[in-house]
């Protein structure tokens, strides 16, 4: 008997496989919406939450600023636990559990009073807020990466990662489009006084949406499903770093410089230009997201290109675009609307050589049964150290008066991550998932 043929949808991805696409995407949309919003909005709402100090208006930012880094400082214990999580009970137990985790803390900003009403508990509020929202991404990268690379055909883990960041930045776009259309439309004193929690009630509405569609995903770990038959042993929480350490200490060196890279040229790059070159705030919110735009069709068609050419030309790439243009590039900065935009837009190409494929490959360097946990805490951790500061440490030098060593230590961190490309990380495109 002839075998009816597999339909596909028109990137080639069989239609029975974009369900999980689907579920795993939007999701993420919702997570990362309310995560972004934080950073598009901080330059409004840092005035009302924070103290101000005599003489120096960057206070309230650069606590603003720290509390985003603080949030990140959460995301290596929801990789850790979350993880692990997934790793026992599945990966759609633990991504309806951060999407839930994500929608109270967006909840919580969004209600958070002033300091001119509750004096220090404002921003203890939002300190606990970005606490929870912090767990909340870190697992999620953990559980929806893995899901979205164990749901792959063969020969598309590629273009399945990409979507990691497709999501992300649908997300973005959504609180960078939204943050956009506030400041053009309200003045900006209404932005500063009420403006600004609305985009964070929004998110809050979406994440029941998100969990809506969760709710219709298949399980993609076998193991897992094992392990709640009885039939196989639970993992133990560190057992990724004890049976895998060479690939939890690769995950960290190909994360350096890609975090700080996306973190500053996706979030803080508008901020930068505010502070740095006194750049329109509704003009830099506006470049941002048609900068996101550019980024996002970017994603599958160079996550197609790696499941062509492989990974470590992609990433070397990437390492040596960073290695090399900060300095030139952000020198270009200036209060013209033009050069806020040729510098995004150039610094996005190289960048989407290292987002579009690295849930890929974090993923295919851990087995099944610890990879959730193993792609997720040393990726979570280092971000934490190096992205979650990008912007605490340009706003920082620039206090200082020295903004132009912010591109050096991008420059930097990228040289140590393109060695560990080049002499490290071994090409991983055609294994097979252990």
């Amino acid at each position: 008997m002839a075998t009816s043929p597999v339909a596909h949808s028109p990137l080639g991805i069989p239609k029975s496989r974009v369900r999980q696409l689907m579920a795993a995407s939007i999701g993420n949309v919702v997570e990362w919406y309310d995560w972004y919003a934080y950073t598009f909005l901080a330059v409004y709402f840092s005035d009302q939450v924070f103290p101000k100090a005599a003489g120096n208006s960057l206070v309230p930012l650069l606590s603003s600023f720290a509390v985003f880094a603080v949030g990140f400082f959460m995301r290596p214990l929801g990789g850790l636990l979350v993880g692990a999580f997934a790793d026992r009970y599945g990966r759609k137990s633990a991504m309806t559990f951060t999407i839930v985790l994500m929608g109270a803390g967006s909840l919580l900003v969004g209600l958070t009073p002033t300091y001119a009403a509750v004096g220090l508990l404002a921003p203890v509020i939002l300190t606990l807020a970005r606490l929870i929202q912090g767990l909340s991404v870190g697992g999620e990268f953990a559980a929806a990466t893995t899901f979205l690379v164990e749901s792959a055909p063969p020969g598309r883990r590629g273009l399945f990662s990409s979507f990691q960041y497709v999501s992300t930045t649908i997300g973005q776009l959504i609180a960078s489009g939204l943050a956009a259309l506030l400041a053009t439309s309200l003045i900006e004193a209404d932005m500063d006084s009420w403006g600004w929690r609305v985009p964070f009630i929004v998110g809050a509405v979406l994440s029941l949406v998100g969990l809506w569609i969760r709710k219709g995903a298949d399980e993609t770990s076998a193991v897992a499903e094992e392990i709640q038959r009885g039939e196989a042993t639970r993992p133990k929480l560190f057992e990724f770093l004890r049976l895998h350490p060479r690939s939890a200490a690769t995950i960290v060196g190909i994360t350096i410089a890609g975090t700080v890279a996306y973190y500053t040229w996706t979030s803080f790059l508008p901020t930068y230009a505010q502070i740095t070159v006194n750049f329109d705030k509704a003009e830099s919110l506006q470049i941002g997201t048609i900068s996101l735009v550019f980024f996002m069709i970017l994603q599958p068609l160079l996550g197609m290109l790696s499941d062509r050419v492989g990974r470590k030309p992609l990433l070397i790439t990437f390492g040596f675009g960073f290695l090399i243009l900060p300095v030139p590039l952000l020198g270009l900065l200036t209060d013209a609307y033009w050069s806020l935009l040729v510098v995004q837009l150039v610094g996005m190409v190289f960048l989407g050589c290292f987002t579009a494929i690295s849930a890929a490959v974090n993923s295919e360097l851990f087995p099944t049964r610890v990879r959730a946990a193993g792609a997720g805490f040393p990726y979570s951790l280092t971000v934490a150290l190096f992205g979650g500061t990008a912007p605490l440490i340009g706003t920082a030098l620039q206090e200082a008066d020295n903004p132009g060593l912010f591109p050096w230590y991008m420059s930097a961190l990228a040289l140590i991550s393109t060695l560990v490309y080049i002499f490290v990380l071994r090409e991983t495109k055609d294994e097979p998932l252990r």
